[in-house]
């Protein structure tokens, strides 16, 4: 465990914004921020947007996200604002960052209610995968890969860090546990065909195997040629869903408890047992 991360305590009230990004900056903006404020005048002080929430676009190798460099991305610059604005705490999912190497990065943020960025994250494993009918993603092919993993401290605790594939990783949300994250986001763009067959039972997985809360917002509709599946959930450390959206724009929420972090994983040590072996 990371003894400089504080115990989490005390409660959180989480939601997520499950929008439809399309090719249309603006369009994808408007819906996500007015999701946002509905959010916030809920009671809302972590709100947590999908992964590309502000532009996707999909059309066989036309891959379109509104690249530009972090410190002139309109859409972070707007994100920053409207943290600032509400006085709240974002999670924006992921935005698409001009990189130094030829690629983008597929960056990750969080900020606080001042509007600083407190911590990002690159995602680490790259969604090239062949499904079958003619889907085929290649995102190695546009974005380089992150290389370190991220844990953040908040007033409530630590969060740590990941973007959509990654579910699909499970030791890196075991080592995000040990480090001291007792919520994990889980910020997507999951395809209909995936997200139908394993999105539920993976970020339920993940849940129990770390004893964390699994924030995780989905964007939903079609992008293009492509299609993400919504059912944006919120998941407690027990693994039960406590939070479900459907497939269409909306809000959804949880007051998370964050001492049920310390009584699953005291129940179930599992974080503690690992033992070394060979093949």
């Amino acid at each position: 465990m990371n003894p400089t991360m504080p115990m989490s305590e005390g409660t959180l009230t989480v939601a997520c914004i499950q929008n439809c990004a399309v090719k249309d900056t603006e369009s994808g903006l408007t819906e996500a921020t007015a999701l946002a404020r509905e959010a916030r005048n809920s009671g809302a002080e972590l709100i947590c947007f999908p992964e590309f929430c502000h532009q996707l676009f999909i059309d066989g190798d036309t891959f379109e996200t509104g690249a530009a460099p972090q410190d002139s991305h309109p859409a972070l610059l707007r994100m920053q604002d409207l943290a600032r604005e509400l006085n709240v705490w974002l999670l924006v999912g992921s935005l698409a960052i001009r990189g130094d190497s030829g690629k983008d990065h597929n960056r990750s943020f969080l900020i606080d209610s001042h509007g600083t960025i407190i911590a990002h994250y690159d995602k680490i494993h790259m969604f090239d995968v062949t499904l079958g009918n003619g889907e085929t993603y290649r995102e190695s092919a546009r974005f380089e890969p992150g290389k370190k993993a991220v844990v953040a401290d908040m007033p409530w605790g630590g969060i740590g860090l990941t973007v959509c594939y990654d579910l699909r990783f499970a030791s890196l949300y075991r080592s995000l546990a040990q480090h001291g994250a007792s919520m994990i986001t889980v910020p997507a763009a999951f395809t209909h065909t995936t997200g139908k067959a394993h999105w539920h039972v993976l970020l339920r997985s993940r849940a129990i195997e770390t004893g964390s809360y699994i924030i995780a917002p989905c964007q939903y509709g079609t992008h293009g040629k492509a299609r993400t599946y919504g059912h944006s959930l919120i998941v407690d450390p027990w693994g039960e869903i406590i939070a479900e959206a459907g497939e269409q724009a909306a809000t959804i929420a949880a007051t998370l408890d964050l001492s049920r972090v310390a009584d699953a994983r005291q129940r179930i040590p599992s974080l503690e047992h690992d033992r070394p072996f060979s093949f």
